[in-house]
């Protein structure tokens, strides 16, 4: 099976998060940055038991610059076979999953499989976007995925429940919480990773059709109130009027 595992660079959970003046731009000095949390503990790591259960390659791409590397090389060591680089500065959702479908285009792959969102934007566009540049099923949140020849049975997260569904390759899958467990490189990986390649790309041309007009922090959170517990009306009134939820 040929698997094709879209991975993202984000910044850690314990961030700062800043924007510039004009707040139309992150800014990233001094942010310590991750693999994607879905695409590494899900999405790659069930791509790889399928590769050890059934056989078959697995191929990381990313959307990104040199800055990237780290995060891609971090994928090969749990145990890609090789990675791919699109050389640009990831864009919006639209201009990520271009990217990736004119790669994977022509390159025939059976799986393409990503985390169901990223952790800064969480948006969880581009899957359904590549699939629909590449005319392909696209099943969401998957939280289980097993293969018999051509045929995928998929356990998905739905409102309240569980749904089962079966679809032939190729298509493309979102992970979600449950398809896998986080693997941790080991020293052997870390240093194979060094040697398997990472396929630079040019970026295909692509206007976008949409632009960041501009980004806003939440509202501060206020401290934790402490009431009496004999002093219902308090509570009743705080809640009624600060909390706003009665």
């Amino acid at each position: 099976m040929k698997i094709l595992v879209c991975v993202s660079k984000t910044p850690d959970t314990t961030a700062k998060i800043a924007f510039n003046p004009e707040l139309t731009e992150f800014q990233s000095a001094g942010v310590q940055y991750i693999m994607n949390p879905y695409d590494e503990w899900y999405a790659l790591v069930r791509a790889l038991e399928l590769k050890e259960t059934i056989g078959g390659t697995v191929t990381l791409i990313n959307v990104g610059t040199t800055e990237d590397d780290q995060i891609i090389r971090k994928g090969l060591a749990i145990g890609g076979d090789d990675a791919v680089r699109i050389d640009c500065s990831p864009k919006s959702s639209l201009f990520v999953a271009k990217q990736i479908a004119e790669y994977a285009k022509s390159e025939g792959y059976d799986l393409i499989m990503l985390g169901k969102e990223t952790i800064d934007y969480n948006g969880s566009e581009v899957g359904a976007m590549v699939a629909e540049y590449l005319d392909m099923p696209y099943v969401s949140y998957a939280s289980k995925l097993d293969m018999a020849g051509n045929t995928a049975s998929i356990s998905r997260d739905i409102e309240g429940g569980v749904e089962e569904i079966e679809v032939d390759t190729p298509f493309v899958l979102s992970a979600a919480k449950g398809l896998a467990e986080q693997r941790i490189p080991n020293m052997r990986g870390i240093m194979m990773a060094k040697s398997k390649p990472i396929n630079v790309v040019a970026p295909v041309a692509f206007a976008d059709v949409s632009t960041v007009a501009k980004y806003d922090l939440p509202k501060a959170k206020s401290g934790v109130k402490y009431i009496d517990a004999d002093n219902m009306d308090e509570l009743v009134r705080l809640l009624h009027e600060e909390a706003k939820v009665i």
